[in-house]
């Protein structure tokens, strides 16, 4: 079992997160900084794989390295080593979870900003949902850029109030997800 509470998983994902996401060199480094630290007090390490299907933070105890490099004669327990997926199709399995999720996001939109933005909000948990199996507040610049340029585009009809108001409608739907819109 990993020696890393959730809630440290958690911290380390949202830094790693806001460190893809700075505009600022300087401010990625201190994201990234503050994500070493709070790993170091666990004796754990980090590193960001890349995968077909995305990329991947792997946060492991320091001990299995040499020279950066994870030595398998100092791995005991895979199961102290901990993966989250930070880009690509989330775990299947969570699929309803999260459609729930986004659904109770959409409905907020809806009475809160009306059914523009609602409709807009609509989309959105489909494109998050059925693509990548993510929560509306953990979209990424990236995502929320397909979902702008290709998705919106072919697969949402929308209506001329609908486009117009695109940008808005998709900071109010992040925004009551509880996410923070990346910087573009």
């Amino acid at each position: 079992m990993t020696d890393l509470p959730s809630e440290t998983v958690d911290e380390v994902e949202r830094l790693t997160r806001l460190a893809r996401e700075a505009v600022d060199e300087d401010e990625a480094a201190a994201y990234r900084a503050e994500r070493a630290a709070l790993l170091d007090e666990r004796g754990y390490t980090s590193r960001i794989r890349e995968e077909d299907t995305g990329e991947v933070i792997v946060c492991h105890p320091a001990e299995w390295v040499e020279d950066g490099v994870i030595r398998p004669d100092r791995v005991e327990d895979t199961d102290r080593g901990v993966e989250v997926r930070l880009s690509g199709p989330e775990a299947p399995d969570e699929w309803d979870a999260v459609e729930e999720q986004n659904r109770r996001v959409v409905d907020a939109v809806r009475a809160d900003h009306g059914d523009v933005h609602g409709a807009t909000a609509d989309a959105l948990a489909d494109f998050m949902g059925n693509h990548y199996a993510k929560p509306i507040a953990d979209a990424t610049t990236d995502e929320l850029r397909e979902f702008r340029e290709e998705y919106f585009q072919r697969n949402v009809w929308p209506t001329d109030e609908q486009r117009a108001l695109l940008e808005e409608s998709i900071r109010v739907t992040v925004e009551k997800a509880g996410g923070r819109l990346p910087e573009q």
